[in-house]
């Protein structure tokens, strides 16, 4: 299972425990304008992002194909992460997502 996380700082860990998670979404309370998202990132280059705002984007960072949820719970964007630190995209790319960033 080979993933990494940004933080909101920008710095970025490979791989670390899912237990990471929770304190990941977590620093966006203390995050700043411009600091203001956080995301974990496949090594198939699918990544999940969440802003400060709880928008949250699922993208292909080298084909684009941006999409992107709204209002989404602390326990659904946790769960996303998980399923995409697995490797399981398939599973991901089922929720109700809608096209392009907003």
């Amino acid at each position: 299972m080979a993933f990494h996380i940004t933080h909101s700082s920008g710095s970025m860990e490979s791989s670390p425990p899912l237990s990471a998670l929770p304190g990941l979404l977590d620093e966006l309370e203390r995050a700043d304008a411009e600091h203001g998202d956080v995301s974990v990132t496949h090594e198939s280059e699918w990544c999940i992002s969440v802003s400060r705002s709880g928008y949250t984007t699922l993208e292909h960072l080298e084909r684009g194909e941006p999409r992107h949820l709204r209002d989404v719970t602390r326990e659904k964007i946790l769960d996303l992460w998980t399923k995409l630190a697995h490797g399981d995209i398939e599973s991901v790319e089922s929720a109700a997502w809608i096209s392009g960033y907003r």
